[in-house]
C-alpha cells in the first residue's frame, strides 16, 4: 500500500459539522473535544478530516479551504446528495451555507460547501483536462460564451459570468449571430433562474422569441432552454 495523503479542513462547530456529512451518507469514524476538536468521516474508502477551526480568519470559504474527491459516477452522486440535502432542510439548498451547487447534463464536476464553508468538489475520474475558456479559436460571442462556460462551472463564479455574457451581447451586437445570441441570453435566463430574479427570466424569453430564428436553429434553442427549465424545478421541489 502506497503513502495517502488526508485532507483535513476547518471543523467550526464539530457535531453541526459532522452532522452535515452524516446527512450525505457519510459515517463519522472519530469525535472528540479535548484537547482540541478534531472529527472524521469517511465514505466509500476515503477519509475526510477537520481540525480546530482559526479565530477571526472569516469562514473557510473566504479562505478557499477545500479538497478534491475523484468518483466513478458524478451525475448519480448528485442525485443521491441532492435527495438527501432536501429531506434534511426541505428544499436544495443552492445559495449561502450549506448549499450544493447546480448540475447540467456533460457536466463532470459538482462541489458541496459545507455549514464551514469548506468545499468539497467531486471530480468524475478520467475527467478529460479542462479548457479555461476564451479559446483563441473561437472568435466574438462564441468565445464570450466558451469564457462565460469556465466562469460558471470551474470557477463557480456566476457574477462574473454574468457580466461577461451581458458586456459580449452589447459589444458583438451587431457582428453575433441570431442563434449565438440565443445561446447567451439562454445562459443568462438559468444564471437568473439561479438568482431567483424572475423578471429577468421573463424579459430575456421575450428577447429569445423576438429574434429571427429559423426552425432548427429554434429547436436548438428550446433545447438550450430546457436546462433553465429543469433548474427551476430543482430549485422548487421540496420533500
Amino acid at each position: 500500500m502506497g503513502d495517502v495523503s488526508v485532507p483535513m479542513m476547518w471543523g467550526g462547530d464539530l457535531p453541526e459539522t459532522l452532522d452535515f456529512y452524516k446527512t450525505l451518507g457519510y459515517e463519522v469514524t472519530h469525535e472528540q473535544t479535548r484537547p482540541y476538536t478534531y472529527g472524521v468521516v469517511a465514505r466509500n474508502g476515503y477519509s475526510v478530516h477537520f481540525g480546530p477551526t482559526p479565530k477571526d480568519k472569516g469562514t473557510a470559504e473566504e479562505c478557499h479551504v477545500a479538497c478534491i474527491v475523484f468518483v466513478d459516477e458524478v451525475a448519480e452522486l448528485h442525485k443521491l446528495f441532492t435527495t438527501a440535502l432536501r429531506e434534511r432542510f426541505g428544499r436544495v439548498p443552492a445559495r449561502g451555507l450549506p448549499r450544493i451547487t447546480r448540475f447540467r447534463p456533460g457536466q463532470s464536476r459538482f462541489t458541496v460547501v459545507d455549514p464551514v464553508g469548506n468545499n468539497i468538489i467531486y471530480i468524475m475520474r478520467g475527467e478529460p483536462d479542462p479548457e479555461y475558456g476564451g479559446s483563441r479559436e473561437l472568435q466574438g460571442l462564441q468565445r464570450t460564451l466558451d469564457n462565460a462556460r469556465i466562469l460558471r462551472f470551474s470557477k463557480l463564479d456566476d457574477k462574473a459570468a454574468r457580466r461577461a455574457l451581458e458586456s459580449g451581447l452589447r459589444r458583438f451586437a451587431t457582428t453575433a449571430t441570431p442563434l449565438d445570441k440565443a445561446h447567451a441570453m439562454a445562459e443568462l435566463i438559468e444564471l437568473a433562474v439561479a438568482a431567483d430574479d424572475p423578471q429577468r427570466v421573463t424579459e430575456l424569453r421575450a428577447e429569445i422569441a423576438a429574434l429571427d430564428l429559423p426552425e432548427e436553429d429554434r429547436a436548438a434553442i428550446a433545447k438550450h432552454l430546457q436546462v433553465a427549465t429543469d433548474l427551476e424545478h430543482w430549485l422548487s421541489e421540496r420533500d
